[in-house]
Parts: C-alpha cells; structure tokens; sequence
C-alpha cells in the first residue's frame, strides 16, 4: 500500500555543537517510520569553515564529511562520515528517502591568500563599479592539507571564483569581482545581479568548476547511497547548473533522484520560470505560500483565508512544489526571519499536510522547539495530522474557501487506504461551521474531531454532506468515528 510523502527537515539553526545528530538520527528511525515520515532532508555533512560549530552552509572541503582533522576537528557539528552513513543505512531499512543538503554557491575558510587584482562593486547594485582595479589579499586558495589529496586531488585557486567579499591586504570589507570575469548570467536579478551573496563566489562559467562539482556529486551519491538533494540558494547560481547537474546524477546512479531547490522569492512566476529553465529537473519550496502564512499569522483575524492559497507554487504547479511553513532560513534571528506565530502553526500544517496538492516538509524546530528562542515544541499537534496524512488524506478533494475566517475541505478516501478519508474545517475567528460532502460511503457514519479540539460528534445525512465545526482560532479533522 503506497503512502503520501512526507519529509521532515532533521536540523534547526541552533541544534548544539555536540556532535550528536547522526547518532540521534540513527536511533529515531524506527519512531520516524512509524509517525509516517517517508523522507528527510539532513543538514549539509561536509566540513564548514567554523568546523564543528559550522551549522555546514559555510561550506569548506565538500570531501570531508566528518572523517578529517580539519579546521578543529575531525567531527562535523553533527558527527563522524561512519555515523552518518550509519544513520543513512538505518533509516533505508525502514524505508525512508535520505535528502543530502548541497552548498555550491560559495566556500570559505581558504587555506591560504592569494594576491588577485580586483574591482569593488556597489552592494546595492551589483552591475555598479566603485573605482579603479586594484590588487587584493584574496582567501581562495583551497589545498585542503588534511585531507591530502584522498578521494579528489583537486584543489581550488581564483580562477576557481567570480569575486569575493574580503580584502586582507587592506583589512576592508566590500564585494570585489576579479578583473576579467564577470558576475555569473542566468541568476536572480535582485540588486541587479544577485551571483554574490558570501565568502569565495564560486564562478559556475569554469569548465573545471563544473567538472569537479560533478564528479564530487557522484561520489557523493554512491557512497552515502542518497536519494536526492536539497539545493542551497539556487537564485544566485546560473540556472542552468544544476539542470546539467541533476541529469549527470541520474545517468550515474541510474535511478531516479529527487531535488528540491531554495529559491527564496515571492513571485510565484519567478519560480514557476525556474522550475521551466531546469526542465522540471528541480522542485522548489513554496516560499509565497509560506509568507501567506507568516502574513496571516501576523494579522490575527484581519486576513481572507478564502485567499490563503493564492499566488502559491502549490496552486501553480503542485508537482514541483514542496510546501513547508518554517524552516532554519525563516525563525527566529536568522536573516530571513519570517516565522509564522504558534496560534497559526497548527492551521498551516493542516494546510500543507491534509490537502492533496505540494510535497510537504516538516520542520525539525516545530517538531521538538527550539530553547534557544525558547519556543516549544509542536510534537502533540503534529503526530496527530503527520500521522492522519498516512492514514486518512486520500481520495478527491472538495474545497469550501467561502467565508474570510473560516475554511473547509474534504478528502473522500479511497479503496487502497482503509478508513481513509476526511473533513478540515480552519477558522482564524470566532469558529463556524461548514456544510460539506465527504461522500455517499459515509451515509449514517460518526465522526469525530481527531484534533480534541471539537467536542460533540457529527453524523452523515444520507446525501453524503455533514456539518463540520471548528473553534475559535483552530483546526479541527473530522474523520470516521467507527475506526479511530
């Protein structure tokens, strides 16, 4: 019997540098099958320039994945290259995919300085220059001494990258683009020309840029035995990359791999010209939806939910969306914070987990909190529609978006899934209730309100229709009575 995907994003920003992950990891297959989760998305496992206090996207020898004493420590944040493979192999035997997290925008933490003549741009406008070419005390020269040449000889130098944001000679901090090479085409057109966002810009027009980062993707693949990736800050690298990239991943391993991309934009069309531009090679988060989420989690009942759904990459395209609500980019003191508030979390996920369209992904910092910004965890809620995404969110979809503070849907279930079926009724008011069909198989039939938050039973007229309420500002899942 196939199950409805779910992926859990396995980190937060601010997990403690202990080392731990991969070993948790390991011992939490068994309860992650069992909850319903069929893919994870794991932190970038190859050593950051802080070492083990690199949550990974300062990403500095992709070959190192715990097994090198480098920059401090032979460890990553999240543990040894053995137990992270171990970690892998538990969670296939019990079924789960396994995401790896891909960081090619950038490196940092060069081995050495290098003196490269540069021109300074205008942060704000990317296409600007700011004076004359000068020469530079450039990190970008990558020999990696720790590893010593094992699994790939290959070692980075500027010619390896477009610009970088450091001057050593002068101790000055600015964007520098190195004389005869120009910010990369095919990137998002914010501030201009968005290649550059931090550390050694990697230039993505080197042939043997392009080359090593394939090779590294196929080591990568086999030995860890991945089944897909998720692409870090896809909106600065040329577009084209990873459509070439994910081809020569497929024809190496010969199987089929999943990608999802982070393209951190609220224009649905942006995305969706993406999406085309990959071949439909690479899916991509649903950041418009997620900000409909943080929007209406901020207007605490002045906000259309008739409308929640609109300009979203789920309504647009929904087999290349993944939908999620927060994740380590979007809480609380990162750059992009955006978090959707606590009273809203349980609606959105009823959103991206109960309805039929978009891949959706669960955050680790919903799922156990996060202490460092003290928020607590979402674990009793989300068990609950993680799990009744697995057994009950099957069959066609009828949608009720009628009234702005309170929404319905329901799923009629099918004959692969026993029980299946449901009715979701979300209000971000004062409650009500909504007169919906969930199917003539229902005739008669009790149900519930698996959430507890509503606390009479329905019953099912002959027509296959029931009133469905919900509370104030809640989320209640109706489901067959008989068979909780």
């Amino acid at each position: 019997m196939s199950l409805n995907g779910t992926m859990m994003q396995y980190f937060e920003w601010n997990l403690p540098a202990d080392s731990g992950l991969w070993k948790s990891l390991k011992a939490d297959a068994t309860k992650l099958k069992n909850l319903g989760i069929t893919a994870l998305w794991l932190p970038p496992a190859y050593k950051g320039a802080n070492g083990v206090f690199d949550v990974g996207y300062g990403v500095y020898d992709l070959y190192d994945l715990g097994e090198f004493d480098q920059k401090g420590s032979v460890p990553t944040k999240y543990g040894t290259k053995a137990e992270y493979v171990a970690a892998i192999k538990a969670l296939h035997a019990k079924g789960i995919n396994v995401y790896a997290d891909v960081v090619f925008n950038h490196k940092m933490g060069a081995d050495e300085v290098e003196e490269v003549t540069a021109e300074e741009f205008n942060a704000n406008s990317r296409n600007q220059m700011i004076g004359d070419s000068k020469t530079i005390g450039a990190w970008t020269k990558f020999t990696f001494p720790g590893r010593k040449g094992k699994y790939s000889k290959f070692t980075w130098n500027w010619n390896h990258f477009d610009g970088i944001d450091w001057d050593q000679d002068r101790a000055k901090q600015a964007i520098f683009a190195f004389s005869g090479k120009g910010w990369d085409d095919e990137v998002d057109e914010e501030l201009g020309n968005y290649d550059y966002l931090m550390g050694a810009d990697v230039d993505f027009d080197n042939q043997e840029v392009r080359e090593e980062l394939t090779a590294w993707g196929k080591w990568y693949t086999k030995t860890c035995n991945l089944d897909g990736y998720r692409l870090d800050a896809v909106k600065h690298i040329n577009k084209y990359f990873f459509r070439d990239w994910m081809k020569s991943m497929k024809e190496a391993s010969e199987r089929e791999l999943f990608a999802v991309g982070e393209y951190w934009h609220w224009d649905v069309n942006v995305l969706q010209d993406y999406i085309r531009a990959t071949d439909g090679e690479v899916s991509l988060f649903d950041v418009p939806l997620h900000f409909n989420f943080h929007n209406c989690s901020k207007a605490h009942g002045d906000y259309d939910l008739t409308k929640i759904l609109d300009g979203s990459l789920t309504q647009a395209n929904p087999l290349k969306s993944v939908t999620f609500v927060d994740n380590h980019d979007s809480q609380p003191g990162q750059s992009l914070e955006s978090w959707v508030e606590d009273w809203f979390k349980p609606m959105a996920y009823a959103l991206i987990l109960l309805r039929r369209d978009g891949y959706p992904c669960v955050f680790y910092g919903d799922y156990r909190g996060i202490p460092s910004s003290k928020i607590k965890s979402k674990k009793k809620e989300l068990d609950k529609l993680i799990k009744l995404r697995a057994s009950h969110a099957y069959g066609e979809q009828h949608d009720y978006f009628d009234d702005p503070n309170c929404i319905g849907w329901t799923r009629e279930g099918d004959e692969e899934h026993p029980d299946s079926g449901l009715a979701v009724v979300i209000s971000d008011g004062t409650g009500g209730t909504k007169h919906m069909y969930i199917g003539k198989q229902f005739a008669g039939c009790h149900f519930s309100d698996a959430m507890g938050n509503a606390k009479y039973n329905i019953k099912i007229d002959e027509w296959g229709y029931g009133d469905f309420y919900v509370n104030r500002d809640a989320v209640s899942v109706w489901v067959r009575k008989e068979n909780k």
